[in-house]
């Protein structure tokens, strides 16, 4: 991993969270089998029943975690330091608005601004972060047996179940950039497939 500042009387400011922290991780697996059909607590004498909710299983994951932290950076032209990161100064109350897609600012613009002094800027390194992400993965199967050694499986899968967004991190960082605090990505949009499996 690169260090930001590279100067002895500085070189304190490199010490921050890393890139890829996450504060805050969940993740929850599960395995439920419906309580319905032969041998189960509901409809288990009915044939009707058994044949059609019978031998079903849920399993899934849900995931949640925070976004990871980036740094808020300014042109260091004024500062004449090669290899070293400028980063903005922070001249009002940074304020949280949240906004998502062109023309919408996760962060509020004014409270960032260039540095024209002979100095680094008064932001730290990797101080805010990106959005976080909420996901639930499901999938859903039951075995038909055909012979002793021979069953069907049939398999119903939906990854990210609820088409939550999955935003990237800003556009730029940069205080001078048209983009800057914008974030117009996203990912991992809802996805089903269907499946068979025959063993023996």
């Amino acid at each position: 991993m690169s260090t930001g500042w590279n100067w002895p009387n500085v070189f304190q400011r490199n010490r921050a969270p890393a890139g890829y922290d996450r504060t805050h991780i969940l993740q929850m697996g599960w395995v439920y089998n419906l309580p319905f059909g032969k041998g189960r607590q509901f409809f288990s004498s009915s044939r009707i029943a058994t044949a059609i909710l019978g031998d079903w299983a849920v399993n899934g994951i849900t995931s949640a975690y925070t976004g990871t932290p980036f740094t808020v950076s300014a042109p260091g032209s004024s500062l004449n330091a090669p290899n070293n990161t400028q980063t903005a100064d922070q001249i009002a109350p940074v304020q949280f608005l949240g906004q998502v897609g062109p023309g919408g600012h996760y962060y509020a613009t004014s409270s960032f601004a260039s540095v024209t002094a002979v100095r680094f800027g008064t932001m730290g390194r990797n101080v805010l972060r990106a959005p976080g992400m909420f996901n639930t993965d499901l999938d859903i199967t039951r075995e038909f047996p055909i012979k002793e050694r021979l069953r069907l499986q049939f398999r119903a899968e939906a990854f990210n179940l609820a088409n939550t967004s999955h935003f990237g991190g800003v556009s730029s960082a940069s205080v001078t950039s048209g983009s800057f605090m914008q974030i117009t990505s996203a990912s991992g949009e809802r996805q089903v497939r269907l499946g068979l499996r025959l063993h023996w």
